[in-house]
């Protein structure tokens, strides 16, 4: 029992201190960049490795079909297409897998919400320096000091520091939550 309680207790306080005015700015900031984009007719592309994958696809999927309100369908895609990843990953290396979808798919305008618990996902730092040089946006989630992603973001959201990716990726899924409700306000108010 006391090892259930601790995992609660420790969420807690770790929500407790991203909880931020700072923070808040931030995640609206993100926001009005994703919901400025789908109004522009623009699209969202979402990456990251293991659970992070897991959340772009969540973001993704939530923002293509429903969140809580009924609603056009908005533009998102997350890069999770196994043959894609297999195919690159062998003939390019794994660094490149996000990396060359976004080439493929990206246009300037649209925007790169690129998740790493660490900031050091060399495949998820390539995807935003080709999101950067084809005029996209990026949006970073992060963790402890941001690592090297944290130099290729537009706006970063950065977790704040833990020993485990688990407690980061707690304060990724509220702040994907987040923006996925003020996406949705925003694209109901027009």
């Amino acid at each position: 029992m006391d090892l259930i309680r601790q995992q609660f207790e420790q969420a807690q306080q770790v929500l407790s201190e991203f909880s931020t005015p700072e923070n808040y700015a931030l995640i609206e900031q993100a926001g009005d960049k994703l919901a400025k984009a789908l109004l522009a007719g623009n699209k969202i592309i979402s990456c990251g490795n293991g659970g992070s994958m897991s959340d772009a696809m969540h973001f993704a999927e939530e923002l293509s079909g429903k969140y809580r309100n009924h609603r056009k369908a908005l533009a998102a895609i997350s890069i999770s297409d196994s043959g894609h990843i297999t195919c690159v990953g062998n003939d390019y290396g794994y660094d490149f897998v996000f990396s060359r979808f976004v080439e493929a798919l990206g246009q300037s305008g649209d925007v790169l919400l690129a998740i790493s618990t660490s900031g050091n996902s060399n495949n998820v730092i390539e995807a935003a320096k080709a999101a950067h040089s084809i005029g996209m946006s990026v949006i970073g989630l992060t963790g402890k000091d941001g690592g090297i992603l944290a130099e290729h973001c537009d706006v970063e959201i950065r977790a704040p520091k833990s020993d485990y990716a688990d407690r980061v990726q707690e304060i990724h899924i509220k702040v994907i939550h987040s923006l996925i409700g003020y996406i949705e306000n925003k694209m109901l108010c027009v």
